[in-house]
């Protein structure tokens, strides 16, 4: 299969981020402590909506799993997003969806009419650069490594790697750690010495086609700001310090305009 065209790319990835879904509709994350946490406008709500009834419903732990219980109609669960999409309560324009992360449940609240009150006007690129297309050696490593990766709430997850991207730029040999290989795709957190300046300052993410032959295509220019560049109420994963490259990467999503 052909590789879409990099134009086709950005349409795509503006179309997600100006969309309904976009990150940047998010309103709330609020993280469930307790077994029963009330959901409502009003101050004593552990998941606090910006509108809406003082209190709209109950959400209750039980048996490793997430119920909904609204004021109005008869609990239901929920399914989270450990296995895909979650499933989402909508009320009126607002929904909320449940979101695991390493064991920890939380909430993150949605305004599905955020691009009525502040249309996306879009994210800015550099101009696209064969330069910045390198195939690599996709190789195994000596012994599989055990990174520590921090996210910007300061928890750290176990990653384990067993191999690295190792390619040439202006002369200097450089490498990347993949911080997950599926069968088809490959995802890197890199981030270089543009980093803060004309892109995103946590770094910027890359996702691959899977390695074919010891070989992966690395196309820095569709390297794309992660949520975290879009709203704070997500929770991104930070590149660990092997995949800070000593040079500025002049390829893919700049800074977006209205970050954080």
């Amino acid at each position: 299969m052909s590789q879409d065209s990099f134009e086709d790319w950005r349409q795509r990835r503006h179309a997600e981020l100006a969309g309904p879904e976009s990150w940047l509709g998010l309103v709330g994350l609020f993280w469930l402590e307790d077994e029963v946490s009330r959901v409502g406008s009003a101050d004593d709500c552990v998941v606090r909506l910006p509108a809406g009834p003082s209190h709209l419903g109950d959400l209750l732990r039980r048996d490793g799993g997430v119920v909904w219980r609204p004021n109005d109609a008869p609990e239901c669960s929920l399914a989270t997003d450990r296995d895909g999409r979650p499933d989402v309560v909508d009320h009126q324009l607002l929904s909320f969806f449940v979101v695991e992360r390493d064991g920890k449940l939380a909430v993150r609240v949605r305004d599905r009419d955020w691009v009525r009150q502040r249309p996306f006007d879009g994210v800015e690129y550099f101009p696209e650069d064969p330069a910045w297309v390198v195939e690599a050696d996709w190789l195994p490593l000596a012994a599989p490594l055990t990174l520590e990766v921090p996210n910007v709430s300061g928890d750290l997850k176990p990653v384990t790697v067993s191999f690295q991207a190792v390619f040439e730029i202006a002369g200097q040999r450089l490498a990347l750690l993949p911080m997950s290989v599926g069968e088809h795709e490959v995802f890197f957190v890199f981030r270089d010495r543009s980093s803060g300046r004309d892109t995103y300052g946590a770094g910027r993410f890359l996702k691959m086609k899977a390695a074919v032959d010891g070989k992966i295509r690395l196309d820095f220019n569709r390297a794309f700001n992660p949520p975290c560049a879009f709203t704070p109420f997500a929770t991104c994963p930070l590149p660990p310090p092997e995949n800070w490259l000593p040079l500025a990467v002049t390829a893919g999503e700049k800074r977006w305009r209205g970050d954080h």
